[in-house]
């Protein structure tokens, strides 16, 4: 009898240990589904920033030091996306349907179509500071190691033995501003509107190929080894110089263009995604300290003073002259030079 009610006692508890194991699996599990929840809500929606051809190593440092930023800020884990090309290829990527949540473009006009779309407010350029430009640059010009052509000017763009590399202003902001900049050199030294044709014509004549954007034109350049001289933004030969050194020389004209990087929230991708918040946070990222000094580090203007006195060493003095001022504006601009069968056009059908 005594053993009996010993064997009873052990399988009772056996029993309750059994439903112990199993409770406890049970709230280990409940627990578990609870942290990967709570980890879930940390997790926004990621970003893609639709953006021109030569930011690429500007936004492998900007986005880092955000998310490292909006982690500390707010314990949420945010994953940044890129996507690069020329700016009017990407603005038309966009409205095909390419879910960027920001643009970063080089003209305004590649943000005015989104506008025109539905896709950013009418507004935009008013949602940040400057314009809803958080830097700028210019069009300069790289040679040849020891500069053998001696080009020193717009106008020596157009000597007649020269080969001049400049993606195609169609589909390029950089040879839009390229564009721009001869046409309105002209213009503002006192010349007329005719010359300025003769000058623009002259130099399109001297180039051999048009890439679709301005990384590719360097590739034709830089590695391909076509062309006694490349136009492109400022910050682009920095790095080349960097990447390649002493192969080129930087040769700044006396006058260049204004070439303001514009910035947009896309609307109808935040919405969907949920993840305004994140994406309005991450281009006034761009206007702080951090963001000033990142964007002067690669040798694109910065809008703060004080960084920009601090790497003063890194932009020389040039006038430049802004599109308004010269052209009045990017709607008049697209109309004149660039729509099809326009001024941009008629000069490169006389070329062929």
């Amino acid at each position: 009898m005594g053993l009996h009610l010993t064997l009873i006692q052990e399988i009772l508890q056996q029993r309750r240990a059994q439903r112990r194991a199993v409770l406890g699996a049970f709230f280990a599990v409940s627990l578990s589904m609870g942290f990967a929840s709570q980890s879930d809500a940390q997790q926004a929606a990621p970003i893609l920033n639709a953006s021109y051809d030569v930011t690429r190593e500007l936004f492998k440092d900007v986005n880092p030091a955000f998310v490292a930023e909006w982690k500390k800020k707010t314990g949420e884990t945010i994953t940044i996306n890129q996507s690069h090309g020329g700016s009017s290829k990407q603005a038309r990527s966009v409205i095909d349907g390419l879910e960027a949540a920001v643009v970063t473009m080089n003209q305004a006009s590649d943000i005015d179509i989104l506008a025109e779309k539905g896709l950013v407010p009418a507004t935009w350029n008013k949602a940040f500071p400057n314009n809803s430009s958080p830097f700028y640059s210019t069009m300069v010009f790289l040679t040849r190691k020891g500069n053998p052509k001696k080009i020193s000017s717009w106008e020596d763009l157009g000597k007649a033995d020269l080969k001049i590399i400049i993606p195609n202003p169609k589909t390029s902001g950089n040879g839009r501003y390229s564009y721009l900049a001869a046409w309105g050199s002209v213009i503002k030294a006192g010349g007329s509107e005719a010359q300025a044709r003769q000058l623009t014509e002259r130099i399109f004549k001297n180039v051999p190929v048009l890439d679709g954007g301005g990384r590719g034109a360097t590739t034709t350049f830089t590695q391909r080894e076509i062309g006694d001289v490349l136009v492109t933004f400022e910050n682009e030969v920095q790095l080349i110089k960097q990447e390649f050194g002493e192969n080129f020389d930087v040769v700044y004209p006396k006058i260049s263009i204004l070439a303001e990087s514009p910035v947009a929230v896309v609307d109808k991708v935040v919405d969907k995604l949920g993840n305004r918040k994140q994406a309005t946070a991450y281009l006034q990222f761009l206007y702080s300290d951090a963001g000033q000094e990142i964007i002067a580090k690669h040798y694109l203007r910065p809008r703060s003073d004080a960084v920009a006195k601090k790497y003063a060493a890194n932009f020389k003095p040039v006038t430049l002259f802004s599109i308004e001022e010269v052209f009045g504006g990017w709607k008049q601009i697209q109309k004149k030079f660039f729509d099809d069968g326009a001024e941009f056009d008629k000069i490169y059908q006389t070329k062929k």
